[in-house]
């Protein structure tokens, strides 16, 4: 299921509860499909940071290639392959602060740089500001996705971080929105005072560039949201564990998510307990029936794939590339 999903997807996010190996599917199905030949870039917003200790490689805020495909092929079809990012959400969040201290000091009479940097330096720990950063980065990463690569995977944080960060986009665009019809009420009464004289040139080209930036930060929300709520271009994928507490969060994400209008294309149950392989694990297989028929009830319309616990520590490309085969 999830390899047919990912063919057929330019998005893809891998979410569900901490620790049922998000990062492990989303890597091998963004592997199976950079050895298809497509470019892919597989993102990890998971404060975690399991992917580096999943490739075995250092792999951070920068982009970095993790695995070559399959090679150019004959009619001239390009090579797949994959890189990998980790969103550090500390760098993030930084990083969008230096910028925006940058543009308001640019904007802002030069006599209120101390209060620009004052209000800044008290937003850094302010609650919200690393989703709001982390979600900028996002959109980004989807954009140049869009353009760059054939698919993205997103591995991301435990369900209810995902959940809040999935309905962001559409309030930061009603936010912002909200601050360019302030911007039009300012700038009607700018275009009065400048003809009364009370107003230069140089308020007016401030006044017009701060709605440049608001009007390029609301269209990167907007494509952020059409994508996502797009069937036909993205999906989520909900990984979870055959036990009653992750069973029962994923009720709630999915219900969460179709609330958004996010389309589910599927689940994954992952190590899953072999049968037939002694009392304990026979027991344990039978309570794990018991946890999914609970899901067939509520999330049955769903595709699934069911993947075994593996006796090999998933490291690596080629343990990566043998866990793709159950999906």
């Amino acid at each position: 299921m999830l390899l047919d999903l990912a063919a057929r997807r330019r998005v893809l996010f891998c979410g569900g509860k901490g620790g049922v190996g998000k990062t492990s599917i989303a890597s091998a199905t963004a592997l199976a499909r950079a050895r298809a030949g497509r470019r892919v870039l597989v993102v990890s917003t998971d404060p975690a940071h399991n992917l580096g200790h999943l490739w075995q490689r250092t792999v951070g805020d920068d982009v970095v290639r993790l695995a070559e495909g399959v090679p150019a092929h004959d009619d001239g079809t390009p090579a797949g392959y994959l890189d990998g990012v980790e969103v550090d959400p500390e760098r993030t969040t930084a990083a969008h602060l230096t910028a925006v201290r940058a543009t308001l000091r640019r904007l802002m009479p030069e006599h209120l740089g101390g209060e620009v940097d004052r209000h800044l330096d008290l937003a850094r720990d302010a609650p919200g500001m690393h989703e709001a950063a982390v979600l900028e980065r996002v959109a980004d990463l989807v954009e140049v996705g869009l353009t760059r690569y054939d698919l993205v995977v997103f591995d991301t944080a435990p369900s209810g971080h995902t959940a809040r960060l999935l309905s962001l986009p559409e309030t930061m665009g009603a936010w912002t929105d909200g601050l360019l019809r302030r911007r039009d009420r300012s700038e009607r009464f700018g275009a009065a005072a400048q003809m009364l004289g009370g107003r230069g040139e140089a308020e007016a080209g401030r006044d017009a560039e701060i709605r440049s930036v608001l009007t390029r930060r609301r269209d990167r929300f907007a494509l952020l949201r059409e994508v996502l709520t797009d069937p036909a271009r993205s999906a989520f994928v909900a990984v979870l564990a055959a036990e009653r507490l992750p069973v029962l969060e994923t009720v709630e994400l999915v219900a969460q998510l179709e609330k958004l209008q996010v389309p589910v294309g599927g689940l994954v149950v992952n190590k899953r307990s072999p049968a037939g392989a002694g009392p304990l694990l026979d027991a344990r297989r039978a309570t794990e029936a018991e946890h999914l028929a609970t899901l067939g009830d509520r999330l049955g319309h769903l595709p699934l794939d069911e993947v075994p616990l593996l006796p090999d520590d998933l490291v690596g490309p080629e343990a990566l590339a043998r866990l793709a085969t159950y999906l």
